[in-house]
């Protein structure tokens, strides 16, 4: 592997910067410089995935496609440099040149394809399969505005338009040669040759192309290179000559617009009928375009696609993808001209289907009429899947529709896309042991029970190559003193070996001295974007993620405001100095979630200006929440709020990111947390509250919130005071009601008040904890220790075992 000099790299940026810009080092701005460093990695990684595509195609390796409406992949330019070993050189160059390297790794944008864990997973994933050397390619949409970038003003969210394209289109290289044709609309008509052999023909429909923007991954220590290929959507017409002739300007480019509507925004609103067919046809346009791709290049170099499922897995991330099911039964039954049998079995030997939610509201159900009108060759399709599928299970339930209605893919005129994905899908998996169970057990236990074979568990993983080593240099560092230099880097079992030193008081110290360090550099930083001075002597208690209500921000709130009551009761009050971080977006029209964060900062403004908190509560909400915040944060982390009601996370990333940093976490046992405290004894972890039997146990007998408000005097008090405000005129009545009575739904459905007193006690036990630096640090030690279970190479590594059936990199 070739080993870049600073030297060579500054003759390869100066090369750059004559040939794509026009500039010399000295008229060059920093613009230039970022894009100038990124086409540099870019070449270098470009002939590596070509060398990988050329051994794919003469080893006719099976190839794996990770298909995800989110690739949350944050900053590429610092994360491509250390995979590719060039880092030290590069930021020598950048020097060297007269630039800052700092400032350029900051000034570049995240690249937020994605609204949380599930799209940061992706990306994590990605790194992983290209380290571990599987042929493998993601595909997305390259969305043109990203999340939003939040801005709080008057302590409410709002969204500003996030467009990453300006310096992250450096990384994309747009290959119009391959682009796809994806069809929406028309109407569809069967017919019939000499020979009785069906054929269909579609007529009146409009046409997207859908053009690849291909992004490269590099991997860590390999010549390997994968691709993650995004669609970028455009009309074949961009302007009506006709009408822009006759002054109809706007009509002229009417075509255009609706085209490119579908790459526009990572996820539209979809609470109206408009929202809703865009997102329909993203989810097409995004599948039809990849299945065509596959197709289009397997047939190439095969002339068949009898070998299909040999050659090809298909994971779909979630059920957004999930119309690549039908869409590969268009191209195999009309295009390719084979029978109904044949396709199917190539299609159910091809897809497998990560699942991520047990939440009923997010298992994904679209209107018949929708898919009607804007797929009907799909719908047909669908149609056929379902009467299949529906007959089958009404012979195995013999009759019962009891059984049968829940498991139908169309039913009561919509199509439950996470059914047809049970139907038709290999395997299915969970994201953490607990969350598979329920699968089996609850959500689709009758599936299960027919086909047991198909379900199994991967348990979610981080880039531990990201999230420690490169986020956390000072601890990387000792760990590479205590591990065998870079060996926990490929393999992330080696961080066992840190468990030998729990009673080393050098290394303990060590440890404490690395944390503080990371407070501080946090604290500089957030004084620099916000003028806020967080005091770094107490304890940072951090909950950053989605805000939902079942990962109950509010929870830790409730507990925030018992605190300040306590305290303002009583001055004698002992407990241990806090700084409540906060970091969070709510979905544009999830108006309880934007409530909680407006209630967030209410309180955070009232301790803010009391000095009887200074220096012993703190309350901040972190702006603007993303990849390149939660680098800066994860190092400095010290308490992780991993709250959600029990049974409802389906595993978490964020947790493993904190442990992983050594932070200990306070939290239920749920999703991934269940495996967490499998590995680390209760003697590291802080539990509270009601295990996920425990909740469905008290659901049934029908959960009385109102009761705790009656029988607990200091939760009565926190709740009246969401009555009254806090000091800024703004009341929060409607999320007491929530709590005590529902909102025309059930009360408390999250069961924050069932849990308050043990999450409460939870509390007290780590800030005593917190007092004995050498008890803490020995906790922070064995978190770190444990985590490499938690590492995404050995999530891939099970899934390359387990469904996909590829070989992967063999580690010396």
């Amino acid at each position: 592997m070739h080993k870049y000099t600073k030297k060579e790299l500054m003759t390869l940026i100066t090369g750059k910067l004559r040939r794509n810009f026009g500039r010399d080092v000295e008229e060059a701005t920093s613009l230039h410089m970022f894009k100038a460093c990124a086409l540099v990695l870019r070449d270098i990684m470009s002939e590596r995935q070509m060398k990988t595509a050329d051994r794919v195609a003469v080893e006719h390796l099976r190839q794996v496609h990770y298909l995800s409406l989110e690739f949350l992949m944050g900053r590429s330019l610092m994360k491509n440099a250390y995979n590719l070993g060039v880092a030290e050189p590069l930021k020598q160059a950048i020097e060297g040149l007269g630039f800052s390297a700092p400032d350029l790794f900051e000034a570049e944008p995240d690249a937020g394809l994605g609204n949380g864990g599930l799209g940061r997973l992706a990306a994590c994933y990605l790194d992983s399969m290209t380290t571990l050397e599987i042929p493998a390619t993601g595909y997305s949409i390259c969305y043109e505005l990203g999340i939003f970038k939040q801005k709080i003003v008057d302590g409410q969210q709002v969204e500003l338009p996030d467009n990453w394209l300006g310096l992250g289109d450096a990384w994309l290289i747009p290959k119009m040669d391959e682009t796809e044709e994806v069809r929406f609309g028309g109407k569809v008509e069967d017919e019939w040759d000499a020979l009785g052999r069906h054929r269909v023909k579609h007529t009146g429909y409009d046409v997207v192309l859908a053009v690849p923007k291909d992004m490269e991954i590099a991997g860590y220590g390999t010549e390997h290179g994968n691709l993650l290929r995004l669609w970028d959507a455009n009309s074949p017409t961009p302007v009506d000559m006709n009408l822009f002739s006759s002054g109809q300007y706007l009509k002229a480019v009417e075509q255009r617009a609706m085209a490119e509507s579908i790459s526009k925004v990572l996820y539209p609103e979809d609470n109206h009928y408009e929202g809703k067919s865009l997102r329909l046809k993203q989810q097409y346009f995004f599948v039809s375009a990849t299945i065509q791709s596959i197709v289009r290049k397997h047939r190439a170099e095969y002339g068949t696609l009898r070998n299909f499922h040999l050659k090809h897995v298909i994971q779909i991330n979630d059920t957004h993808p999930t119309l690549a099911i039908p869409e590969l039964m268009r191209i195999l039954l009309d295009e390719e001209g084979y029978g109904w049998d044949e396709a199917w079995y190539i299609v159910t030997h091809t897809i497998a289907y990560t699942n991520h939610t047990v939440l009923a509201e997010a298992l994904e159900r679209w209107p018949q009429q929708l898919i009607e009108k804007w797929l009907p060759r799909i719908w047909q399709i669908l149609i056929e899947i379902s009467n299949r599928y529906q007959r089958a299970l009404t012979d195995y339930f013999h009759g019962d529709l009891s059984k049968v209605a829940p498991m139908a893919i169309i039913w009561g005129g919509e199509v439950r896309m996470a059914n047809l994905c049970v139907c038709a899908c290999f395997k299915i998996n969970g994201v953490s042991a607990l969350h598979s169970d329920i699968l089996k057990r609850d959500v689709f236990h009758d599936a299960y029970a027919r086909t047991p074979d198909k379900f199994t568990n991967v348990t979610n993983g981080i880039d531990h190559r990201r999230w420690l080593s490169e986020c956390n240099p000072e601890l990387d560092a000792l760990i590479r003193d205590c591990c065998g230099k870079d060996k926990y880097l490929l393999q992330p079992d080696a961080l066992k070996e840190l468990e030998q030193y729990r009673d080393d008081a050098g290394v303990l110290s060590r440890l404490g001295q690395i944390k503080a360090d990371n407070k501080k550099a946090f604290a500089a930083w957030v004084a620099r974007e916000s003028g806020v001075i967080l005091n770094t002597d107490a304890l940072f208690d951090v909950q950053v993620k989605r805000l939902h209500e079942y990962k109950r921000q509010l929870l830790n709130v409730l507990h925030i405001i018992y605190l300040y009551q306590r305290m303002k009761a009583d001055p004698h009050f002992d407990f241990t100095p806090r700084t409540y971080l906060f970091g969070a977006k709510a979905a544009p029209g999830y108006a309880v979630a934007k409530r909680i964060i407006r209630l967030i900062n209410s309180v955070a403004d009232m301790v803010a200006r009391d000095p009887a908190c200074k220096d012993r509560l703190q309350v901040v909400f972190l702006e603007n929440y993303r990849v390149s915040l939660a680098e800066k944060l994860m190092p400095a982390s010290e308490l992780s709020e991993q709250i959600s009601t029990a049974g409802k996370e389906a595993s978490g990333t964020g947790n493993m990111k904190f442990m992983m940093n050594g932070a200990v976490t306070i939290g239920t046992l749920d999703g991934a947390n269940v495996e967490m405290h499998q590995v680390l004894g209760d003697e590291n972890i802080f539990l509270f509250g009601l295990k996920a039997h425990e909740v469905a146990e008290m659901k049934q007998k029908g959960y009385k919130s109102y009761e705790y408000y009656v029988h607990n005097p200091e939760l009565r008090a926190v709740i009246d005071q969401l009555n009254v405000g806090f000091g800024d005129g703004v009341a929060y009545d409607d999320i007491a009601r929530r709590l005590l009575f529902g909102d025309g739904g059930p009360a408390d459905e999250y069961l924050l008040l069932a849990d308050f007193e043990s999450y409460r006690d939870a509390h007290q036990r780590a800030g005593l904890a917190y007092q004995d630096p050498k008890r803490w640090n020995q906790m922070a030690l064995m978190n770190i220790a444990r985590s490499g279970i938690f590492a995404a190479d050995r999530s891939i590594r099970d899934y390359a075992r387990d469904i996909w059936n590829v070989p992967v990199r063999a580690l010396k």
